[in-house]
């Protein structure tokens, strides 16, 4: 059944392909298709380009490609549908992460509260990273480390835990240790603890970030056939 639906979406893609091609030259050459045997075989008939058709001429192209561009991301939004309702690979599954250089580190786990940063939520800096963005715990989590190591804005791929941006130091954080924010205590002990991993770093920073960046890293279109998957592990 799968695949008689993926071969009657692509039998109408090329359907409408087709009739784009169509009308674009229509738009573009002002001859229509029944009349094509005769343009092409140079009979007489006399085709006049008025001011009119010249201003519009363009048109039907446009509105062609308008409606291909909308059909295709329908189509887009129909196999991603298709993934979330059936088998969606995990993040970790779904790339191939020997593909980006990798680190060993050793992998501890904070919160925004006192017993890691010293602050509490009456403190004007609480939960405010050294980058200057707030810490967050989503499908692109912040994370502190040795700058010297990975600057601010550097994109790791830590297994097990997700995606992390360093936006943070810490005192303790030196050479090849990371320092991964969670929302309590318990879900540090509880998920993670301490751990030797092997990360992957996705791209080094250049010592920035701000919230419009990392912002931009969560709501990134591809990556919400994973937000379930992540939310559903929140909540365990």
């Amino acid at each position: 059944m799968l695949h008689f639906k993926k071969w009657t979406r692509r039998s109408l893609m090329t359907i409408l392909f087709c009739a784009a091609i169509m009308t674009t030259y229509q738009g573009i050459s002002g001859v229509e298709a029944r009349a094509l045997p005769t343009y092409f075989n140079g009979e007489d008939e006399h085709y006049e380009e008025t001011s009119s058709h010249t201003e519009h001429k363009l048109k039907p192209m446009e509105v062609a490609f308008k409606f291909l561009k909308r059909v295709t991301n329908l189509d887009l939004k129909i196999s991603s549908s298709e993934k979330v309702s059936g088998t969606v690979p995990t993040l970790e599954e779904a790339i191939d992460w020997t593909q980006y250089p990798s680190k060993e580190v050793v992998a501890t786990g904070y919160t925004a509260g006192y017993e890691s940063t010293g602050k509490g939520p009456d403190h004007p800096q609480f939960g405010i990273t050294y980058s200057g963005v707030k810490v967050t715990r989503d499908l692109y989590s912040t994370v502190a480390a040795d700058l010297n190591v990975f600057p601010i804005g550097t994109i790791l791929f830590i297994p097990g835990y997700g995606y992390g941006v360093v936006a943070d130091k810490g005192g303790a954080i030196k050479g090849n240790k990371v320092d991964l924010y969670y929302e309590t205590v318990e879900d540090v002990y509880r998920e993670w603890g301490k751990k030797k991993v092997e990360v992957y770093v996705i791209e080094k920073g250049n010592g920035k970030l701000t919230e419009e960046e990392l912002r931009a890293l969560n709501e990134n279109e591809s990556m919400q056939v994973f937000r379930q998957q992540f939310n559903q592990s929140k909540s365990q």
